[in-house]
């Protein structure tokens, strides 16, 4: 039999090819999108309507709704508890979502005119955000399958929906592109979503199964939900900021900055992989008021992400014109824009240890039952430092502006969120050197 460790590096392992995987066709999909439009008026505006997967997925998938719902499937005993919580969770979840869908699409002139003010094309971002808003719901059954599953120590289904989304999305672009434009990529977004809770449907009907009967009230724990949704938000702001600013730059400066931004972000998911795997544990642990264990797993996890994320962000400043060139520049993606590119993405490396480091501690917060609301209190000190620096460079540095603003708001709220741990007693700190030394089994 495997031990903890080796169990909790297979299943890591299993999850980094996977989402690999997934991650590799969203650079396809990317690059698909530079070769087939470029950086324009066009891909700006379907890059406002991408706000809302953009904003959906982290808070759907593997943001708020693993971070709340795992460790409440990780403590739920046999199957009548687990039932009990589906029927509890799910048919408010799914009923309140649609709502929210709906009333996004309705609202859509006022919020694009909202987030990108001096947008040239912004009939396209409406209509382009009406489609994308078909994905809230689907993206809510695929987060609530995925956590249910990884709370069940399952990851492979889980893992897949990344590949299964952008599957759709490429499908969508190679096949319409010149019919419906930057459109296509909208309906991608539709397409991808459905698929992603298809891919888990198999495992999840399985493992947990249905509700058997709709409970009498549609009622969501507010008090337990509210301040992930919130942190959340919070932390998708970073790029709702970027975007407000950016509108009123020269067209392309937003493709410029989601282009370095998706390459930037590699290290990052990839030094969460094991997070991931082992936050079942860290509930549980929690829950038992086992403090030393989670002090050593909150050690552990950043000491490997920590160690992925400093080497490729190293690899990423020595490298990026080559990275960039290979992986972006043909087709209507010409050199001025592989240079842009290229200068917001050595920029953006700077703020990775900062985003590894939120993207692990977040998960000691919102299942220790205290300091709920400390994670958002200091991403928003994060955020308000972003937004105020940014507004000061953007005059003279332009995208690069937004890009080192990005990296000091985020360096911020880690330090922030760090200390936070240090008050309740799981700083990581006093855990990490004895298990880098002694290689402790957690």
């Amino acid at each position: 039999m495997l031990s903890r460790g080796a169990a909790d590096l297979r299943a890591a392992v299993l999850t980094t090819v996977l989402v690999g995987a997934g991650s590799a066709l969203g650079y396809v999909r990317d690059l698909l999108m530079a070769a087939l439009f470029g950086a324009n008026a066009d891909t700006d505006a379907f890059l406002v309507a991408w706000t809302v997967p953009e904003t959906a997925a982290p808070l759907l998938i593997e943001g708020a709704m693993a971070l709340w719902l795992i460790p409440l499937f990780s403590v739920a005993a046999g199957r009548a508890q687990v039932a009990a919580l589906v029927e509890r969770t799910l048919p408010a979840l799914a009923a309140v979502l649609a709502a929210v869908g709906v009333g996004a699409a309705a609202c859509a002139p006022w919020l694009v005119a909202m987030l990108a003010p001096g947008l040239p094309r912004t009939g396209l971002a409406v209509e382009c955000w009406r489609i994308c808003c078909v994905c809230v719901v689907p993206f809510a059954l695929a987060g609530y399958a995925s956590a249910a599953l990884r709370a069940n120590n399952v990851f492979g289904p889980p893992a897949v929906t990344g590949l299964a989304y952008n599957v759709a999305l490429v499908a969508c672009l190679a096949l319409w592109h010149d019919a419906l434009g930057v459109r296509a990529a909208a309906w991608g977004v539709a397409a991808g979503a459905v698929l992603m809770v298809v891919a888990q449907a198999p495992a999840y009907l399985r493992r947990v199964g249905l509700p058997r009967r709709l409970p009498r009230r549609l009622v969501l724990p507010v008090a337990a939900l509210l301040p992930i949704i919130v942190f959340t938000l919070l932390r998708q702001g970073q790029v709702l900021v970027e975007r407000v600013l950016a509108a009123d730059l020269p067209a392309g400066a937003i493709s410029h900055l989601n282009y370095a931004q998706k390459i930037a972000q590699v290290p990052m998911v990839v030094a969460l992989m094991l997070a991931t795997v082992t936050y079942p544990r860290l509930a549980r642990s929690l829950a038992a008021g086992d403090t030393r264990r989670a002090r050593r797993l909150l050690a552990r996890d950043l000491l490997a992400a920590g160690a992925v994320t400093v080497s490729a962000g190293a690899l990423l400043v020595a490298f990026g014109p080559a990275i960039v060139a290979v992986l972006l520049r043909r087709g209507a993606f010409d050199g001025a824009a592989a240079t842009a590119t290229e200068h917001v993405l050595r920029l953006y490396t700077i703020g990775l240890p900062g985003h590894t480091v939120v993207g692990v501690l977040c998960r000691a917060y919102f299942c220790a039952g205290r300091g709920l609301w400390y994670p958002a209190l200091a991403m928003a000190a994060g955020l308000t430092l972003t937004a105020a620096l940014a507004a000061a460079l953007v005059p003279d540095l332009a995208q690069g502006g937004i890009a080192v603003a990005n990296a000091a708001g985020i360096t911020v709220t880690a330090a922030l969120m760090l200390a936070g741990l240090h008050r309740l007693g799981l700083s990581p700190i006093r855990a990490a050197v004895p298990a880098a030394r002694e290689g402790e089994r957690v």
